[in-house]
């Protein structure tokens, strides 16, 4: 039997995790300078985020660099595949969070040798995200990117909506493939197209013995009985399609194999390669057995194993549990995944004599034009209204420091439907806008704080939450562009334009059970109080109260973006966390203009 010994307690939100860490804010620039230090033969950074790990031996003018990258927590995936022959550079994010575009853009500046880039990330909302804005940069710098983004998890969503699944453990392939086809000096089609084969022969499914815990928090993502087991969890602590008792791990591993063979083509005399990972805290042995039940099942029907890989490649933090991943082989497939490739977590084969990697000055043929910025003149402004650059600075400095006093709750909201880090995300993305207001000129205006925002923003944060507030912070800048004071009708156009660029960055509806279900009608509602001819305060009480209602209603209404989209019915009787950070915004934003003007 799979067994994860626990505390039976009635209340695990009380248990504090322990971990070998100092500062939480320093766990990933640390982790990296340690990754260095370790492997100095095979890794360097480039870029001046400190996130993009480059490989010492892998990008070389005309070969197709190879960027991957996604949240720490899951090594050796992202940084661990870095190395001649696998990818050529990752991106590295903070815990469970995507890596901002910036810190893309190091990693693709590094790896680019004039035949462009391939971006290959899991299946979710941050990763995409950014890395499509990464990709925008790319081709301002002409560097052309393709994409791939990896959705394996057949318990994600149903065949039919293939494209809607999260990437779990078939990253591992995925990422295989696509370097050995880069290294064979195919060009930017040939690679994505491998890279694109490979994920649509790839299929994984995992189980869940235990939560994870936040750095940050030391709290477990979600609550699990010592004699339970989520079938078909996410890696980031998600919850799985359903909890049942645990069981016998040869039955778990019929439960993970069925609906993998289900939708695998694979009659008698196919080859496939298997991949039995651990979680973060499921020892060998027990990788091991699963495994055997593996073979077995595809001995009963005549499928042979070219190849297996048993151990932890990409893991949930310390996590219990396992997943089954099956790759599909073809004598194109095989031949990649036998090219010799060397990494800290993956060497196959004898790697050649390494050449001296190409400089980003070589690499980068096109750099970006200065752009004129030419800005309205500061007497052509409209003074008219209460709200100053200063007092709007101080109702976006309360936001953060409420967003930091409410980030555990929010936390423990994200943990229930999603993989509990929302708290802790926008907490470091609020923190850096109030260093960048703390430090702006006096005399700056709103529509330059709001640009100072969206930087510091995205570029301490990345995840969904990064490019969502940099747009809405843009959006709402420019809509008041023409004022150096805001009158109520500003402030209603600077949120209805901050709703909007949240909406239209996250393709996101009212209904959808996202932060849009507080922003909406936070929006609508100030509106219609300007109607009434109310003031500032009156209308940002409204955004407030609008923000409120919607809130509230998402925790009656089933998930349909973002992770929590996977759980169906599950996310019902949830308030969905970003819905929650909206209205703690909103409330924070009218409680500082009241101080200021009352």
């Amino acid at each position: 039997m799979l067994d994860r010994k626990t505390d039976d307690m009635t209340d695990q939100s009380n248990v504090r995790t322990k971990k070998l860490i100092n500062a939480p804010e320093d766990i990933i620039s640390q982790a990296i300078e340690g990754m260095i230090s370790a492997h100095p033969h095979l890794l360097r950074v480039e870029g001046d985020s400190g996130r993009a790990v480059v490989a010492v031996d892998g990008p070389r003018d005309g070969k197709v660099g190879i960027v991957i990258g996604g949240g720490s927590g899951h090594e050796p995936a992202f940084a661990g595949y870095v190395g001649r022959g696998l990818a050529d550079a990752a991106a590295v994010g903070n815990v469970f969070a995507s890596p901002s575009p910036e810190q893309i853009l190091d990693a693709a500046k590094a790896a680019d040798g004039g035949a462009g880039v391939v971006f290959l990330y899991g299946n979710y909302t941050g990763d995409v995200l950014n890395f499509d804005m990464a990709a925008e940069e790319c081709a301002g710098l002409g560097i052309p990117a393709k994409s791939v983004a990896v959705a394996d998890d057949v318990a994600s969503a149903p065949s039919d909506r293939a494209d809607e699944r999260r990437g779990i453990a078939g990253d591992f392939f995925v990422f295989k493939i696509a370097g050995a086809a880069a290294e064979a000096g195919r060009d930017l089609a040939g690679v994505t197209e491998a890279a694109s084969a490979a994920l649509s022969n790839t299929k994984s499914m995992g189980v869940a013995l235990s939560a994870c815990s936040m750095p940050q928090t030391g709290k477990p993502n979600f609550e699990i009985g010592h004699d339970e087991m989520e079938i078909g969890m996410g890696l980031h602590g998600e919850p799985g399609m359903r909890r049942g008792k645990l069981a016998e791990a040869d039955h778990v591993t019929d439960e993970l194999m069925e609906p993998i063979l289900a939708e695998m083509d694979l009659p008698e005399g196919s080859e496939v390669a298997v991949l039995v990972n651990g979680l973060g805290a499921t020892g060998l042995l027990e990788l091991y057995i699963l495994h055997r039940r593996v073979a077995q099942i595809l001995g009963e029907r005549g499928v042979t194993i070219h190849h297996s890989w048993v151990g932890e490649y990409a893991t949930s933090l310390e996590m219990a549990g396992a997943s089954v991943t099956l790759l599909k082989l073809d004598d194109d497939r095989k031949a990649l995944l036998d090219m010799p490739c060397r990494t800290p977590a993956l060497t196959v084969g004898t790697v050649a004599q390494a050449r001296p990697a190409a400089t980003t000055a070589t690499r980068t043929t096109v750099q970006h034009a200065a752009r004129d910025e030419t800005e309205v003149r500061r007497e052509d402004l409209a003074t008219d209204g209460p709200v100053t650059p200063a007092i709007f600075r101080s109702m976006m400095i309360r936001a953060g420091e409420r967003i930091s006093a409410d980030a555990d709750r929010l936390s423990e909201l994200d943990g229930v439907i999603g993989d509990g880090d929302h708290g802790v995300t926008m907490d470091i993305g609020w923190k850096a806008v109030r260093k960048a207001l703390e430090q702006s000129p006096a005399d700056e205006t709103v529509e330059t704080s709001c640009k100072r925002m969206a930087k510091a923003f995205l570029d301490a944060v990345g995840a969904s939450s990064g490019p969502l507030y940099a747009t809405a912070f843009l959006r709402a800048g420019t809509a008041v562009g023409n004022r150096l004071n805001l009158d109520a009708a500003a402030v209603v156009a600077w949120v209805e334009a901050a709703a909007q660029g949240v909406r239209e960055r996250g393709r996101a509806e009212p209904g959808d059970k996202t932060m849009v279900d507080a922003w909406v009608p936070g929006a609508e509602a100030a509106r219609a109080a300007l109607g009434k001819d109310g003031d500032v305060l009156a209308c940002l009480a409204a955004a407030c109260e609008g923000a409120e209602r919607g809130m509230n209603a998402t925790k009656e209404i089933e998930s349909r973006r973002g992770r929590s989209a996977k759980l169906g019915a599950r996310s019902v009787g949830h308030i969905d966390p970003g819905a929650a950070s909206t209205h703690v915004i909103l409330c924070a934003m009218y409680d500082a203009a009241k101080d200021a003007l009352s």
